[in-house]
C-alpha cells in the first residue's frame, strides 16, 4: 500500500510537536528542581546551584544580545553544599518517553560523578518523567544500571524505591 504525499509532512510535523512538548515538559521539570532547591536554600539546608552551561560567544548583536554555541559539558546540572558541609551533585534527566538510557548521562558527565563520589560527595541521578513524578538515583546505582536491572535503560517501575516525595506545597524533598 503506498502512502499518502502528505504521511511525510504529517509525520514531521508530528516530530516537531512531541519535541516542542518534550522541550516544555523538561523546562517544567527544571524550574521544579530549581525551586526546591531555593527551598532548601532558604530555609538555611543547603546551598545547590544550577550550573551555567560553558557556551562561546560566536557574534557579538546590539543591546546586549549575542549569537553563541554550547561547548562540550562536563559538569554536572546542579551542584552544591549541604548543612555540615558534605558536597552533593546532581545531573537531572527528563523523559516524556517510558524509559530513560544510561547513555543520557555522557562519558563525561559519568566520569566527573565518579571523580566525586569517589571523593565523597553524593551523587545523583535525579529522573523526571511525564507522570510528573521524581526519582533520585544514588550515582552508584545509576553507574551499574547493568548489574542493577540487567539492562541499561530503567522505567518508572524500577525506580520506585528511589521516589523523591514532596511536601504539602511540591516542593521536591531531594535531601532527605
Amino acid at each position: 500500500m503506498a502512502e499518502s504525499p502528505g504521511w511525510e509532512a504529517d509525520k514531521k510535523a508530528l516530530r516537531k510537536f512531541m519535541g516542542q512538548r518534550s522541550r516544555a515538559l523538561g523546562k517544567q521539570f527544571e524550574d521544579r528542581l530549581t525551586a526546591s532547591f531555593d527551598y532548601y536554600d532558604y530555609r538555611g539546608y543547603a546551598s545547590v546551584e544550577k550550573t551555567p552551561e560553558p557556551m562561546k560567544i560566536l557574534k557579538p548583536l546590539d543591546a546586549g544580545r549575542f549569537i553563541a554555541c554550547f561547548t562540550k559539558k562536563a559538569q554536572a546540572d546542579y551542584s552544591g553544599t549541604m548543612k555540615g558541609g558534605r558536597r552533593v551533585i546532581f545531573e537531572a534527566k527528563f523523559t516524556a518517553m517510558d524509559r530513560l538510557k544510561q547513555e543520557v548521562v555522557d562519558d563525561n558527565q559519568a566520569k566527573y560523578l565518579r571523580k566525586h563520589a569517589a571523593l565523597g560527595a553524593r551523587c545523583y541521578v535525579v529522573a523526571g518523567y511525564a507522570s510528573g513524578n521524581v526519582y533520585r538515583v544514588p550515582w552508584e546505582v545509576w553507574d551499574g544500571m547493568k548489574a542493577h536491572f540487567g539492562r541499561k535503560y530503567v522505567t518508572e517501575a524500577d525506580l520506585t524505591e528511589y521516589r523523591v516525595r514532596t511536601s504539602w506545597n511540591d516542593t521536591l524533598l531531594l535531601l532527605g
